[in-house]
């Protein structure tokens, strides 16, 4: 697992500290602003995880009829 290093804006919105990512729009919040940042982690681990569908979905393989007759084109002018 590769580790890579962000930088998070920290403010306080009442009594709650918000973190935002600044080179991913993703925010997080906490009691405190240790709180707020190690959700943030957390937030960005989720959102940088590949996607993995619940549930698998099912290929079928069809056929399309082709009206290859040229004169289908054509106009009755």
């Amino acid at each position: 697992m590769k580790t890579q290093t962000f930088t998070a804006s920290i403010s306080r919105e009442g009594e709650m500290f918000v973190a935002q990512c600044l080179e991913i729009d993703v925010a997080s919040q906490g009691k405190s602003e240790d709180d707020a940042i190690n959700n943030l982690k957390e937030a960005l681990e989720l959102y940088l995880e590949p996607p993995r569908p619940t549930v698998m979905p099912k290929l079928r393989k069809f056929e399309v009829s082709i009206n290859t007759d040229e004169t289908a084109f054509l106009s009755s002018d």
